[in-house]
């Protein structure tokens, strides 16, 4: 689903260099989704769970894939921070600046994740501690997103997938984030 909405940012951003217009609802709720679902849901869990566990189980942060991954989130938070800013001035400009950065970061950043980090974490953590992260991203998704949370990004996902004609993901209900 976070692809899903990316390429409807990259239409959004093609659009305004089209036409020098910022449709300002439609990149607003494309900013909300990356700083609620990819960011505070699947990058928090990631952060708070997942990255403590590997780096228990001998993965370094400075040097190794957690700290990298942590570098390119702090990346994304700062070009989403880019993009509202620019949202708030309607500078089209500055907004597709940083759409384009955040783009290809965090397509990049999926392909690490689903290629290296999350095969290395399959190898590297037991079943049960498998089990017991899969817990706690469902608990940290309660607590941090809120009832409701959830099926409202979907929904806004889907929302903007059809509006700029972008193929709609199957989402699956649990684990939501992202995390398999």
């Amino acid at each position: 689903m976070i692809e899903q909405v990316l390429n409807v940012l990259e239409k959004i951003a093609e659009q305004v260099e089209r036409t020098g217009v910022l449709p300002q609802q439609d990149a607003a709720d494309a900013v909300e989704f990356f700083r609620m679902f990819a960011d505070q849901c699947h990058h928090g869990k990631e952060e708070a769970e997942l990255f403590p566990a590997l780096e228990a189980k001998g993965f370094p942060r400075h040097g190794g894939p957690t700290g990298v991954m942590i570098q390119e989130h702090e990346f994304g938070r700062a070009r989403v921070r880019g993009m509202a800013a620019a949202i708030e001035q309607d500078a089209a400009g500055e907004f597709v600046r940083n759409a384009r950065a955040f783009i290809e970061m965090l397509r990049q950043h999926i392909q690490k994740e689903d290629h290296c980090l999350f095969p290395m974490a399959d190898e590297t953590l037991t079943g049960a501690e498998q089990g017991n992260l899969l817990v706690a991203f469902e608990r940290a998704e309660k607590e941090q997103m809120g009832p409701g949370t959830h099926e409202t990004m979907l929904a806004l996902a889907e929302s903007l997938a059809r509006k700029y004609d972008v193929s709609v993901q199957s989402h699956a209900v649990s684990h939501a984030c992202g995390h398999h």
